[in-house]
This record gives C-alpha cells, sequence and structure tokens, in this order.
C-alpha cells in the first residue's frame, strides 16, 4: 500500500493556494493513501482564511500555524517550515513511502502531468527526484552538481552552471535521469527512509562538502564573493541533499522530463 504525504511551507499564497491544493489532491489521488501537510507563516493577505476553509474539506489536509517571530533571512524560515515537516512526518507518517515538498507559488500553478509522475514511481533509480520545468530550469539557488558544488550565491559562476545544467536537459535521453548532489525545481519527491534523519538548513556554510569537491569547483568559478557581496543564508535543499547523500548513499536525481505543464 503505497502513501505520501505533500509538504509547503506557506506565506503571502492566497492567490496560488486554490490551484496549488487542487494539485496536491491529484498528486494524492495516484496513491492509496495521502496527507496535505502545511507550515503557515504569518501573511499580509488572506492565506490563514483559505487554509481554514479548505481544512474543513479534506480531512486528509492539516496545518500548522508558527506562533514565533519571523526570523531575519528567508531561507531560515523556510527551513524553520520544511523541518516542521519533515519532523511530522517522523512522529506521524514514518511507514509512508514517500514524501512530497512542493512550492506554494506561481512556479507550480500549473496542470501537473500525473501519468508521468506514477511512471516513476515504478522505477527504483532514485530516491530523490526532481525535474525540469515549461520556464526552463530556473532554480540554480537550490542545484548542487558537478562541477558546480557551491551555491551560487557565493561563487562567481555568471551564466555557466545555468548554461551547464539547462544543455545537459537538452542532450540527456528522455528516459534516463542526471545524476547531482541537490535539485528542487519547485517539486521533488523522495523515498522517506532515506531522509528521516536529515534536516533543512539554511545558513551559508561550508563544512558538509568534501574538500575534494571544494576544489574541483574552484575550477569553474572566478572567485569567491565577500562577505558583503552575499547574504548569510544558503538554499536550505543544499543542506538536506548532500546529508542523504553521506548519510545514506541516497541517490539525488533530475528528470529531463517536465511534471509541470
Amino acid at each position: 500500500m503505497s502513501k505520501c504525504c505533500i509538504c509547503g511551507t506557506v506565506r503571502d499564497c492566497e492567490k496560488y493556494l486554490d490551484k496549488i491544493l487542487k494539485t496536491m489532491e491529484q498528486v494524492g489521488s495516484i496513491f492509496d493513501d495521502y496527507k496535505i501537510i502545511l507550515y503557515y507563516d504569518v501573511s499580509r493577505d488572506k492565506t490563514l482564511d483559505k487554509l481554514k476553509l479548505y481544512k474543513d474539506k479534506n480531512n486528509r489536509f492539516d496545518f500548522y500555524v508558527n506562533p514565533d517571530k519571523l526570523l531575519e533571512y528567508r531561507t531560515h524560515r523556510i527551513s524553520k517550515g520544511r523541518n516542521y515537516c519533515l519532523n511530522y512526518i517522523r512522529e506521524n507518517c514514518s511507514d509512508y513511502e514517500y514524501f512530497i515538498m512542493m512550492d506554494c507559488d506561481n512556479r507550480c500553478e500549473r496542470d501537473i502531468n500525473l501519468n508521468l509522475l506514477n511512471a516513476y514511481l515504478l522505477r527504483n533509480d532514485w530516491d530523490s527526484l526532481s525535474f525540469d520545468h515549461p520556464d526552463g530550469y530556473y532554480d540554480d539557488w537550490a542545484l548542487s552538481i558537478g562541477p558546480y558544488f557551491i551555491s551560487k550565491t557565493v561563487c562567481k559562476y555568471g551564466s555557466n552552471q545555468v548554461d551547464y545544467i539547462n544543455r545537459l536537459i537538452r542532450e540527456t535521453p528522455r528516459n534516463n535521469l542526471i545524476s547531482c548532489y541537490s535539485a528542487f525545481n519547485g517539486f521533488a519527491i523522495y523515498r522517506t527512509p532515506k531522509f528521516l534523519n536529515c534536516f533543512y538548513d539554511g545558513r551559508l556554510r561550508f563544512d558538509y562538502i568534501p574538500k575534494v569537491l571544494l576544489k574541483r569547483n574552484k575550477m569553474v568559478s572566478s572567485g569567491i564573493k565577500s562577505p558583503i557581496e552575499h547574504p548569510r543564508e544558503d538554499c536550505e535543499h543544499r543542506f538536506f541533499h548532500y546529508q542523504a547523500i553521506y548519510k545514506n548513499k541516497a541517490r539525488i536525481r533530475i528528470s529531463p522530463t517536465r511534471l509541470f505543464r
């Protein structure tokens, strides 16, 4: 019996939520059972009202309201939300085969190809799977793919990293997967056991990246930005995925196909 927990963080997402929640329901329908868990940060629109209304309509849905003052940095806030969702899975859904992290904004406000997602569930060549996007591969923020291992916020890559991943996507046969160290692109599905002992961290740090990879990264970077040029944050997905690789030998993969239309 396949089960999936579909997770996301929301703040000022009112205008996207109708479509996002409908898409989450559609994704849930391809599993034998599912839950939708959202983490809410105080918003300037009617996001909370939408969540309350939807909870009355779907008994598989729940959300958590963050009672604390918002953290200063965006990735720190999102890490806190995603870690709440992970902890929910540990405590309530540890027997679920899959979980999904999904952005709740315009990137996922599209029709979804359920047949494609269903086909990948039948394959066993990935532990984390994300996809190309109709807008092109926009999420170089979360991307770590050799030889680009470090965040673009601190390395001077120019457009090389984006050109590299888009060329890989064009050249990779549609049925093959691209191996990487981190990727998200708005939607990723995970095999739960490989990630339960991991967590998200949006702080800027290098201690978890092996020195051999840092050396390789220097070959494609024109230098490291000064602390004044970059913030004290990094994409929260990077630390999460690196942890899963080195703790659990997780296979982080990108499909060159587009899940959203």
